[in-house]
């Protein structure tokens, strides 16, 4: 899908920077990933809007952790994936495997921040 969606060039230089990764760098990644996570379950879990402040920091939180495997960063190419996390189902059984909600919630806070 992703190859489909921006290339095997961009696929693989995006491979190359995560090989490049040290293991201080990979450890921060997946620790942000997993706050990313928590942020995103408790923001609906209460009730929050995508544009708040918290929908926001995730957004944000969440193109910190792109950067670290994505060669460039472009708001259009981060809004063409939360496209996917709601439109191919592992992605959101993802996102909203404890708490339903979170794919379509990222989705809309990366949107509402499309302008970052």
């Amino acid at each position: 899908e992703i190859r489909g969606k921006y290339g095997q060039d961009t696929v693989e230089r995006s491979n190359a920077k995560l090989m490049k990764l040290t293991e201080d760098e990979y450890q921060a990644m997946e620790q942000l990933g997993k706050t990313i996570l928590n942020k995103l379950e408790q923001a609906v879990s209460e009730s929050l809007s995508p544009k708040s402040a918290a929908g926001q920091e995730i957004a944000a939180l969440h193109r910190e952790w792109l950067s670290y495997t994505w060669p460039t960063y472009s708001p259009a190419a981060h809004k063409g994936l939360a496209e996917m996390y709601i439109a191919a189902p592992r992605f959101t059984a993802y996102y909203d495997r404890s708490v339903s909600g979170c794919a379509q919630f990222l989705h809309d806070a990366i949107h509402a921040a499309a302008d970052y």
